[in-house]
């Protein structure tokens, strides 16, 4: 085999190792919330503490997202990459043999350092194997395999619950990892940057959990200690000196976490910010529906029928994402955010006036205006926050938004979470039925994703002109992947490589 037969094998298998991986991890991630009330059902652990199987999950990512890429680009691509794939192996084999709420947690958030890695490190990986239009291609097709992973993922639960036991989808994915593992072995080389510092910022990534985890525990446990309770006050203040110690630690380090002078880059804010806004709302979206659609007392469906359900959310949000880039060519894409999320907030609108005598029919309207929505918002905020920014700058501002996405989904999904199981103890305890106490719960919750929705449409102006992609094959992708991480596209100011 001659030398370009090699390379192309090698690109190959690259290929191979980091789309399948990204599709099950992204897969994997949907699936869960379908999965709480089997999971609570077998291990006796209510669904309001297992919500930390899914916000832990996205804590862990957040801290972690950033870290795991330049703890590749120092100690070697593929054996990050790799540890990733092996963590989330035995996060698999924890979770699939968890006779506790507790077991599932945990694994839960050791996939979640194992899912970022798996995410940053692949894409690395798969960039520097491949190089001009050969890299776009490559580039696009795991942006696709993230956008299919993260449509099938709820569908792919609900099958597999009623096949198998809620076990059954961490046996399989934990096996497909275990090929991943071989393939990347046998076909990726080691990579590394060497004109990057060696020091990893490691207190940065400790800081950001100490941020996160007091704030989600305290907006969690709010209704059982009282928002003014001193326990709740306390979590409040340790966010805020851990965020203080943060900046602080960020102003000094060598190479940190988070570059704070990108802070200053008015339209990388408001479109981290409208990043951070989609990411959280659609996530608590997704949980609140999975709970509300297999309740017995409102529709009652099984996680197949639930998962079908939330279909027209997962799967038309990624075909719709696709078709934005030549909207955004056209309009611009500030204008295109706006109009996105002015339709996820009329979605959330429709919701708030959910009533237990809902069928599932009456959803569908608001499933869709929120997909269309999220579809038309997410593509352009992530495409403006690496056209913001010179070339020697777009790791730092595609770091930036990939943090938020998790920071989004763990903080939404917590408060969601919190507001719905507030009002439904609080409507029960007044004497309302269980369908009634439900909707209201689900109602309070629509209200406040559509509040957040509408501060969306205000992150549109507050990011003001930048550069327009051309509405590309590399763009559609990109856009598609725009709910898991950012992808560069032809707006993006390029720097010798895509990282």
């Amino acid at each position: 085999m001659d030398d370009a037969a090699k390379t192309g094998s090698r690109a190959g298998g690259v290929l191979a190792a980091t789309c399948i991986s990204t599709l099950v991890v992204n897969a994997n991630t949907s699936a869960v919330s379908i999965l709480l009330p089997a999971i609570s059902a077998d291990t006796g652990t209510s669904v309001d503490i297992l919500q930390w199987a899914v916000t832990g999950y996205s804590l862990v990512g957040a801290a972690v997202i950033v870290t795991s890429g330049s703890l590749g680009d120092v100690f070697g691509r593929r054996r990050v990459f790799q540890l990733g794939l092996l963590l989330f192996v035995l996060s698999c084999v924890i979770i699939a043999l968890a006779g506790t709420g507790g077991m599932v947690i945990a694994g839960r958030l050791i996939q979640g350092a194992a899912g970022a890695t798996i995410l940053a490190c692949g894409m690395s990986l798969l960039s520097v194997a491949n190089s001009g239009d050969a890299q776009l291609k490559a580039v696009s097709l795991w942006g696709a395999a993230a956008a299919v992973g993260a449509a099938a993922g709820p569908l792919a639960g609900g099958l597999l619950v009623d096949a198998t036991g809620w076990q059954g989808l961490f046996w399989i994915d934990a096996g497909i990892a275990v090929v991943c593992i071989a393939l990347t072995a046998a076909t990726v080389g080691e990579s590394r940057d060497p004109n990057r510092a060696q020091t990893i910022d490691y207190a940065g990534t400790v800081l950001i959990a100490l941020t996160l985890t007091p704030l989600i525990l305290g907006v969690s446990m709010s209704g059982a200690w009282g928002w003014f309770s001193v326990a709740t006050l306390a979590c409040f203040a340790v966010t805020i000196v851990a965020g203080y110690a943060f900046i602080a630690v960020e102003r000094r380090v060598a190479v940190p976490l988070l570059d704070l002078s990108l802070l200053r880059n008015r339209v990388l804010v408001g479109s981290t910010v409208a990043i951070l806004i989609g990411a959280g709302t659609i996530n608590a979206l997704m949980y609140l529906l999975s709970l509300y659609f297999q309740d017995p007392a409102t529709l009652g469906f099984s996680p197949l029928q639930a998962g079908l359900a939330t279909l027209p959310a997962t799967a038309g949000l990624v075909i719709v994402a696709p078709l934005v880039p030549r909207l955004a060519a056209k309009v611009g894409g500030r204008q295109t955010v706006g109009i996105g999320f002015a339709l996820t907030t009329a979605g959330f609108v429709i919701v708030g006036f959910t009533e237990s005598t809902w069928a599932y029919p009456l959803f569908l309207l608001p499933l869709v205006a929120i997909a269309v929505g999220m579809g038309l918002s997410n593509g352009p905020a992530s495409s403006a926050a690496t056209a913001a920014v010179p070339g020697n700058q777009v790791g730092g501002a595609s770091g930036i938004s990939n943090m938020a996405r998790y920071v989004g989904a763990a903080v939404a999904t917590a408060l969601a979470a919190t507001i719905y199981g507030n009002v439904i103890s609080a409507q029960t305890a007044n004497g309302a039925s269980s369908g009634d106490a439900l909707a209201s719960g689900l109602t309070a919750a629509a209200w406040v994703m559509a509040v957040f929705s509408f501060l969306g449409v205000l992150m549109a102006f507050v990011m003001g002109r930048h550069r327009r992609v051309k509405g590309t094959l590399q763009d559609a992708a990109a856009s598609a992947a725009a709910t898991t991480f950012t992808l560069p596209t032809t707006a993006t100011a390029r720097p010798s490589s895509i990282t």
